[in-house]
């Protein structure tokens, strides 16, 4: 058997290969790749091989879109399509494991260290109680972890494409904005890059200014340097729209175990986000409030941890 197996981790913008040490757990030649449109994954993986000189026979890839156990697997936000069948024949693979991205995520967690999370209040975990991740980034993704016989068995779903209630009139007001847009509005459409932007166009429309077109990153930009109110706004927003979803994900499992945010975007302002009213969009659940608030949440700052939780997915596997 190889030391080494392939992992990769593929979103909505971007997918990156790595190497897994099955030895000794450790991430090698991370590779990330902007995907274009009439992107081959089999070719994708064959470039990175071939650039590291290595043979494997052995991989887990790690996909943003709901797994079955289809042959074909096609992806939610992007075009990327692949064959499970082809990729074994042409990597000449023993073992292949496709798995949702966050289910890699979710796996990581156990094993992730202490100085690759932040913790946002709370009380200690207990875990004994199952754990909630979700995360924004090109997409929402959410997964569960339960623990069974001592052994973590990571809950896949498709959360992110649930609705998420508004709560006040001004937020109404920007629910109706961006239901003029898309019809059935799901949370994904908030809790995204592409999100902060239909939150940051709704706000423009709401008071009456021109629509622009504008980056997740500059508006981002914006409100932490304070030069642009609607900016400002739309950051704060999102943080309390982050709240109150994974809130609702606590309490839907009473997941006393701990809730885990992932994905791209919050890693990218944790200073801002520990002061916004995340926290108390997070436990303001009526009756249920005095349940949440016991609930830690941690933001995840790990660079890769759904390179590291295919890892791990797959070794768990091998067990």
């Amino acid at each position: 058997m190889n030391q080494h197996a392939l992992v990769t981790d593929i979103g909505g913008t971007n997918a990156r290969f790595a190497l897994y040490n099955l030895a000794t757990n450790e991430l090698s030649a991370i590779t990330k790749v902007l995907i274009s449109k009439h992107d081959i994954l089999l070719n994708l993986i064959k470039d990175y091989l071939q650039a590291q000189a290595v043979k494997i026979n052995m991989a887990c890839i790690a996909i943003a879109c709901p797994i079955g156990d289809e042959d074909i697997i096609n992806m939610t936000n992007n075009d990327l399509s692949f064959s499970r069948s082809e990729l074994i024949k042409e990597l000449n693979l023993t073992k292949l494991e496709v798995i949702n991205d966050f289910t890699a995520v979710s796996t990581s967690i156990p094993k992730l260290p202490k100085k690759d999370l932040v913790k946002i209040g709370g009380d200690e975990p207990d875990l004994n109680y199952p754990i909630a991740i979700y995360g924004a980034g090109t997409g929402l993704g959410v997964s569960h972890l339960i623990k069974v016989n001592e052994r973590w068995i990571s809950m896949p779903g498709e959360g992110g494409h649930t609705e998420l209630p508004m709560v006040s009139e001004d937020e109404d007001r920007i629910l109706v904005q961006l239901r003029k847009k898309f019809g059935r509005v799901s949370s994904e459409r908030f809790l995204s890059g592409n999100g902060i932007v239909n939150i940051y166009q709704a706000l423009l429309k709401i008071n009456n200014l021109p629509e622009e077109d504008i980056t997740p990153d500059v508006i981002v930009k914006k409100a932490l340097d304070n030069s642009c109110p609607i900016c400002l706004q739309t950051l704060t927003y999102f943080c309390t729209f982050m709240g109150r979803f994974g809130g609702n994900l606590a309490l839907t499992l009473n997941t006393q175990g701990g809730v885990y945010i992932a994905g791209g975007i919050v890693p990218r302002f944790i200073e801002f986000f520990k002061a916004s009213p995340f926290r108390s969009a997070f436990e303001h659940k009526g009756r249920m409030s005095y349940l949440v608030k016991k609930v830690p949440v941690y933001v995840i700052t790990h660079k890769d941890p759904g390179l590291f939780g295919a890892g791990v997915y797959l070794q768990n596997s091998l067990k």
